[in-house]
């Protein structure tokens, strides 16, 4: 998609939402942004080059320093692929999502602090170049540039990765009755080390071919509003039963969510939160709050987060 070209601006305000990947089968390929939570990225222009990160505010622990924090990173990135070379950008982020979550928190960062930059100097990256840079930022935090929660964490909606290399991206038509119920136990998962299980894993052909099916099956069901077949599709026998075992009470929140009614449950990105589907308001509510029971009887604490598909991705917002 190519840029909008905008007038430059001194100081601009993002947020970038939080993204649920790995979506069922679509491990590495297939995510989708969430209406809630996300970071908020501020950033300005500076006479020096280069980036400075003046604040981190929500996560006591990330540093300052822009070349090991991803905003500062991947806002690095932007200013190259803009030719930007005689001014910088300062930036403060605002963490407003659990570190280790599932909820994509470190592709947040990342785009966030590539569309801020971008902004500033007219906007005039497209969504592949923004995706691309804020690519860089991720490939730190988790050991490789998947592409599964920055794309639709830039681009909005539920987007399909035909390939990587180079980037291809899809985005998927999303029914309007489709509910997302995302539920975060308070209980962290390392994305480095859950993808670190995945590949010590040997794998044989039969899952790869209950994968594949889903995956086809999944696309045409969201091509067709067919909420009952897509639910069916959030099956996953490749990655979920070898991460399964890093969350508190999987199967038993999963089994809590299924017979509430979600139309199918599975885990968000590496985890330990969970995402489910419903197809109304009320019967999200219902599902979100068996899956925090479960969690509970197990002696954690949770979060929920239930919306719609968030259909715009990262932007602009009020100062």
């Amino acid at each position: 998609m190519s840029a909008i070209i905008m007038p430059m601006s001194e100081r601009v305000r993002v947020f970038a939402p939080a993204t649920a990947s790995n979506l069922g089968p679509g491990f590495d390929v297939l995510g989708l942004a969430l209406e809630q939570p996300g970071d908020v990225v501020e950033a300005e222009l500076r006479d020096e080059t280069g980036v400075e990160i003046v604040e981190v505010t929500g996560a006591d622990s990330l540093s300052t320093d822009p070349s090991e924090n991803v905003v500062g990173i991947a806002a690095s990135a932007a200013l190259a692929r803009l030719g930007v070379r005689d001014r910088g950008v300062r930036l403060w982020l605002h963490k407003e999502m659990p570190l280790g979550s599932g909820l994509g928190s470190s592709a947040a960062s990342s785009v966030g602090g590539a569309v801020a930059v971008n902004l500033l100097f007219g906007g005039r990256l497209s969504t592949g170049e923004l995706v691309e840079s804020a690519l860089c930022g991720e490939a730190v935090a988790s050991g490789t540039a998947h592409a599964d929660n920055v794309a639709p964490s830039v681009l909005g909606g539920i987007v399909l990765i035909r390939s990587s290399e180079p980037l291809d991206l899809i985005r998927l038509p999303v029914p309007d009755a489709l509910r997302v119920v995302l539920v975060h136990p308070h209980a962290e998962v390392l994305t480095a080390e859950a993808r670190r299980l995945v590949a010590d894993t040997r794998f044989v052909i039969g899952q790869a071919v209950a994968n594949t099916g889903n995956i086809a099956a999944l696309v045409h069901a969201l091509h067709q509003n067919d909420l009952e077949l897509f639910g069916r599709c959030i099956s996953d026998a490749l990655v979920e039963p070898v991460r399964a075992p890093l969350i508190p009470g999987f199967d038993a929140v999963k089994r809590a969510a299924l017979d509430a009614g979600a139309l199918g449950c599975s885990i968000s990105g590496s985890g330990p939160s969970l995402v489910a589907f419903s197809d109304s308001d009320a019967a999200a509510d219902k599902v979100a709050s068996a899956m925090e029971t479960v969690f509970a009887t197990e002696g954690f604490e949770s979060d929920r987060y239930v919306g719609r598909v968030n259909p715009l991705g990262a932007c602009a917002v009020s100062q």
